[in-house]
This record gives C-alpha cells, structure tokens and sequence, in this order.
C-alpha cells in the first residue's frame, strides 16, 4: 500500500487514515501519516489477510503514532495551544506504555533495551556518532520536546517522564542546563510543590527530585536569581509585584518545609528540601526581601518545636520518677530528628553568609531582626561551630546600628548593612567546607516505580480496566 494510491484496500485514501488515526481531523496531506503510510507491505493473498493486515497496520501505526505523540505531548509548534486542544488520550496512553516500558526490570542476561534508549537518545541537532556500546538509541528535536514537557507537568506522568530524562539522560540534562528559559520549566514544577495539598505525595516527590536534581549545578542556581518574575497569580500569601526566580524557589521549599512539619512529617520529604535549599545557599543572590524573612521564619519554627520536645522530655521525665510502671516516650529520637534539621538550616545560613553576604542585604536584615533566636544556640555543643560566623555577623552589624542611633528606617537600616559589609574583614568569618547533595536513586527503585507507574495506568489509562480486586501491586488506598 503506498501513500499516492487515492484508495487505500476498500475504503478511500481520507477515510482510512481517520481511521488509522482514531480522530476525525486528521489531513489527508499530513505528512507524518503519509509516511507512515509509505512502508511497502507484502501484498495479502486472501480477504482473511488483507483483514488481519490492516488491523496490524492500525495498531502498529497508532503505536508509532502514540510514541510520536508521548514526545510532543499533544502537539507543539510555534503557537502555544489550549490546554483543552494539548489534552490528548493517545498522547496520555502513549507516555504511560514509555513509562512502563522503561520501567521493566532487566534480564538476567541484558539490560532494559527500552530503558537504554531513554538514557541515550540524542538531539536531532547532534550529528556525532553513537558509541558502539549503545546498541539501541535514537535522535529527537531537544527543543519540542523541552516545550512540551513545561506546558505538561499538570499530569503525575509528565512529571515522572521528565524525572526519568533528566536523571538517566545527560544530554538532555546539559540541554535543559544550558536554556535561557528555564524559568519555563521551573514555574510548573513550583506550582505542584506549591499546591502540595491537592497532590499524591508520589508527584511532589517527584517534583522535589526534579529540584535537587537541578540544584546539583551550580550554573542553575546563579541564574536562577538573574531571572525576574512580575505577579505570581498562584501564590497567593502574599502578592508578589517582583520577585527573582530564585527566591521564588526558596520561597516555596520553605512552605513545603512547613507543611511537611504540621501534616506528613516525612522525614524524607524534609531532606530533599534542606538538600535542594544547602546545594542552592552559596549562590543565594540579592534575596527578596520575604524569602529572607522566611528563612529565618522558618528557624523560629524550628526552634520553638525544639524547646517544646525539650519541655515535654523535662515533664515526662519527672512524672515517671513516681511511677516505673509508665514507658517513657522516645524523646531523645525526637530531639535529635528536630537538632539535625536546625543544624541544616544553620549550615545554609552560614553557607550564605561566608559565600555571597555582599549580595544579601535582606538576609542580614532578617537576622538582626530576630537575633535573640539564635541565642540559645550560642552556647549548644551542637551548633557552637556553625554558630561563630553567624554570631559574629550579627554582632558586627548589631555594634554599627547602635552606633548609628535609635529610631533607624529600614532604608537607613539596610544602607548601614551595605556599608558595612565593605568594612567586614572576611578573613574573620570561618570557611567551612561546601553544601553540595547529589540525588542518588534508592538501592532497589524498582520497588517505588514500578507500583507507581502501574497505579498512574490503573488510574489514568483510556479505555483500560483492572478488577480492583485483583491488584496486588499496589494498594487502592494510597495516593
């Protein structure tokens, strides 16, 4: 069969792609169905074959087109599209059969040939040869696909995809690194962070990832504070006129940080996010003014949950000397949870200040503001270390505002903070060495992915059913 004939078996050349395609809008001169249409197929002997025939060439051709689709997501061209026009159930089952595929566990005797192809495919602008080592790969256009996958992370399975590329793929991690736009792909990425109330906790790890995975190169997090942003619609605590993308980013860590303290408390939860904030703390840029205020928000709430263990370790620990007979809630494990992440927070704060204090006016603002915080921490042996250049930033910049007189501004405040961070001899500050966290996959990620991607089918898959019942994978109830 070929793409001149008018007539395609029985059925004319138009109404024979409709129904290849499963859609009524598909052109007769579209040029990805006319080649497929293209490829010579031995000619059927009986009415038996040419049946079987076709149905074969319709599902091998809707294959093909769903894997076309998976890396357009729905179509992307020079024209942003509607979100109603992008939504697409071939494109969504298409992403869901790469994401099982490239899931598979591998053979005793070969690795995953699916998942060796998402980890070495190339852009269709790279003209240099694959190695001999990688027997299955391919070439795609970086530039469509990165589109797509920033109009798509509404969805668990874009998200997921977009993990998977850029933890196993390096060329397409250099690529994403190496756009001036990142802001396009950050943006969704925040917004499912940012609305952790209405995600399944699987597509805000994932999201979490994504970050951590970004916030390992240190390229991303200079840039990311040379982006300006205007009117954040979504992020509704306070109205953001203008705000870099960096502070954005800290901003909506932190409130994850939060919430996973009130609700989840995920331990896990809260380490990529203290990862994602040390690994960015260094290139802390010009901080807008309220990401620096919740930095040290946030310390406030560490610190108050800290003294309240410590008091509820006192009481319980007097209450059980009249009486043996009551088991002692395991404070100590407690306590020692809530110093790790004081501990952490203290590190990215020092991280700033010994490496870009210049640039932070606010941060140092922030800091003076609340200085009776750090106080109980003077003296701790376990933060006494990490406590000397903070304590010193403070007292250096508490001695200027006294000599300056009371009844400062904030403008006159932050004018004697810039002058004084020249007079600040930078010798005195303590080098420690540098927060660097490197994502690193689980000993068996198998036991993660595999359930999630299956559940993402059960629940997202068109036209598919599964006795709920019968599922062992996973369990119906988790989100």
């Amino acid at each position: 069969m070929g793409s001149n004939s008018s007539r395609i078996g029985d059925l004319p050349k138009n109404e024979y792609l409709k129904k290849l395609s499963g859609t009524e809008s598909v052109s007769e001169n579209d040029p990805f169905w006319n080649q497929l249409l293209s490829f010579s197929f031995p000619a059927p002997t009986s009415s038996t074959e040419l049946k079987l025939l076709e149905e074969a060439t319709i599902s091998v051709c809707r294959s093909l087109a769903g894997l076309w689709t998976v890396f357009t997501l729905g179509g992307v061209g020079s024209k942003v599209a509607a979100a109603s026009e992008l939504s697409s159930p071939l494109a969504n089952q298409s992403l869901l059969l790469l994401l099982v595929l490239a899931n598979l566990t591998d053979a005793a005797d070969a690795p995953n040939p699916y998942r060796q192809a998402i980890m070495s495919f190339k852009n269709t602008q790279d003209s240099s040869p694959f190695p001999s080592s990688i027997p299955h790969s391919f070439q795609i256009n970086f530039n469509s696909l990165y589109m797509a996958l920033c109009e798509q992370q509404t969805s668990d399975q874009a998200t997921l995809l977009l993990y998977t590329l850029l933890h196993q793929n390096s060329n397409i991690r250099t690529y994403m690194l190496a756009r001036t736009d990142m802001e396009n792909l950050v943006l969704p990425i925040l917004e499912i962070l940012y609305h952790v109330e209405e995600r399944n906790s699987h597509h805000v790890y994932m999201a979490l990832i994504i970050l951590l995975i970004l916030t390992e190169d240190d390229g991303f997090n200079r840039s990311i504070h040379e982006v300006m942003l205007k009117n954040i619609t979504w992020y509704s605590e306070r109205v953001l006129t203008e705000i870099s993308l960096g502070s954005l980013l800290i901003l909506v860590v932190i409130r994850t940080i939060q919430y996973n303290m009130t609700r989840t408390r995920d331990k896990y939860l809260h380490t990529n996010c203290l990862a994602a904030l040390a690994n960015m703390s260094a290139q802390f840029r010009s901080l807008h003014q309220y990401a620096a205020q919740r930095i040290v928000s946030l310390f406030s709430l560490l610190s108050k949950k800290h003294n309240k263990v410590l008091e509820q370790a006192t009481q319980s620990l007097r209450g059980s000397l009249s009486s043996n007979d009551v088991p002692l809630p395991d404070y100590a494990q407690d306590l020692n949870v809530i110093e790790e992440v004081i501990r952490m927070m203290l590190e990215i704060i020092n991280s700033c200040l010994t490496n870009s204090l210049h640039h932070n006016p606010n941060l140092v603002y922030a800091l003076l503001y609340k200085r009776d915080l750090f106080e109980q921490f003077r003296t701790h042996p376990s933060f006494q270390d990490i406590m000397q250049n903070i304590d010193l930033v403070i007292t250096f910049f508490s001695s200027r505002l006294l000599q300056a007189g009371a009844e400062l501004s904030v403008e006159r405040v932050l004018e004697i903070i810039k002058q004084g961070v020249v007079a600040l001899p930078k010798d005195r500050l303590k080098k420690f060495p540098e927060l660097k966290f490197k994502y690193v996959e689980e000993e068996q990620p198998e036991e993660f992915f595999i359930p999630y991607v299956w559940s993402l089918v059960y629940s997202s898959a068109v036209g598919l059913y599964w006795n709920p019942q019968d599922i062992q994978l996973f369990t119906m109830d988790a989100d």
